[in-house]
């Protein structure tokens, strides 16, 4: 998981150590002048030599230069492949303070790795600006650089990922049904994670029953149907072609009747410029009332499915967000942007193809994996 986005950050981290042994680098301690040539030779060659040699009588000895020796090299052991990202960023800047120049200088190889993950823009800005106050505001000692890096960039991550949580078992004991509804663009694995997200409910107890609301495609009735006798979960369908509106209300009257616990209605892949499928999705909105309504994305289609989230915001409101394809997701940019984009809380994660395969995200999960931290 993220393994595009770990190496582009490494590549970053070199950038920056290289950058860092660069003559122009802001250095905290003065640089030694190195001997000259007349001074090269007039420096002993050894031991045997140190003594110093006599003038002749009625000369006058002339003062020479002060003698110095090149600074000695230090090499430092690479033992960084071993730690998480930003581990290694803070073991590479030794300036406690940087100017907004060399700080631009030195960001610039980090914000081409977040740029190369399909990490959006917005977030790229805000962790730029909470780096940038940190590096360039004010001195400390210098032993507690590693410390300031390192809580500011897992602050700023936290911050980027945590908005209002979305407890679904919470609210089936506020409602009964529970209803769901799920939407999203077609092939973005919608679906299958409603059936996963009905397994999730079966686990905890709690009685389910879908909604075949995708009336648009023949094949998602028949999918759902299939993932519904698989699970034993009840399902409620009409024909190719029927009204959406009209087979969750009927699934939502049925549940109401029957005692179940969560209505999770199917809806059409669409686009948002698809102006019949969103009048659809509005009018099962109108006539099912669903309680929570997710999106469903695909993680490994990076910026676009920011850019779906964000329009499917503007044109129906969902409440949370559910990523698929999270396990094989090497870029990570979606993942890291969709809920400051939208400001939804990521409810689920998709790792895999089993119906248990389903993780409720966690944020100090996913700061770990993303940090490369153990």
């Amino acid at each position: 998981m993220f393994k595009f986005l770990k190496e582009k950050l490494q590549s970053a981290v070199d950038a920056f150590s290289k950058k860092e042994d660069d003559p122009q680098t802001e250095l905290k301690e003065p640089q030694e002048i190195p001997p000259t040539d007349q001074e090269s030779k007039q420096a002993p060659r050894n031991k045997s030599e140190t003594a110093p040699i006599a003038e002749p009588e009625g000369i006058e000895e002339e003062s020479s230069p002060a003698k110095t020796s090149p600074k000695e090299e230090i090499v430092k052991e690479d033992t960084v492949s071993k730690k998480g990202f930003f581990s290694r960023l803070s073991e590479k800047i030794t300036t406690v303070q940087l100017s907004d120049e060399k700080f631009e200088e030195l960001f610039w190889e980090l914000e081409l790795g977040l740029l190369e993950s399909n990490v959006a823009v917005e977030v790229i800005e805000r962790i730029k600006a909470d780096l940038r106050s940190e590096l360039t505001s004010g001195r400390t000692a210098r032993g507690s650089v590693r410390e300031r890096i390192s809580r500011r960039l897992e602050e700023t991550v936290r911050d980027i990922l945590c908005v209002p949580s979305l407890d679904l078992l919470a609210l089936t004991e506020q409602h009964k049904p529970l209803v769901i509804m799920f939407v999203g663009v077609n092939g973005g694995g919608k679906t299958t994670s409603l059936a996963k997200i009905g397994n999730f409910f079966l686990q905890q107890n709690k009685t389910v029953l879908f909604a075949a609301g995708d009336t648009f495609r023949a094949a998602a009735i028949d999918q759902l149907a299939q993932h519904a006798d698989t699970l034993g979960i009840p399902l409620v369908r009409q024909q190719y072609g029927s009204d959406a509106a009209a087979v969750a209300f009927d699934a939502v009257k049925s549940a109401t009747a029957r005692g179940i616990d969560v209505v999770l209605i199917d809806t059409a892949g669409r686009l948002h410029n698809n102006k019949n499928l969103m009048d659809e999705l509005h009018k099962i909105v109108r006539v099912a009332k669903p309680h929570v309504s997710l999106f469903v994305g695909e993680a490994t289609t990076g910026n676009d499915c920011v850019e779906q989230a964000k329009e499917f915001g503007r044109i129906v409101s969902f409440d949370g967000v559910v990523l698929t394809k999270a396990d094989v997701d090497e870029q990570g940019g979606a993942a890291l942007s969709v809920s400051y984009i939208t400001k939804k809380p990521l409810v689920f994660l998709g790792v895999g193809q089993d119906y248990s395969d389903l993780e409720v995200f966690d944020v100090d999960v996913f700061v770990r994996r993303l940090l490369g931290e153990k």
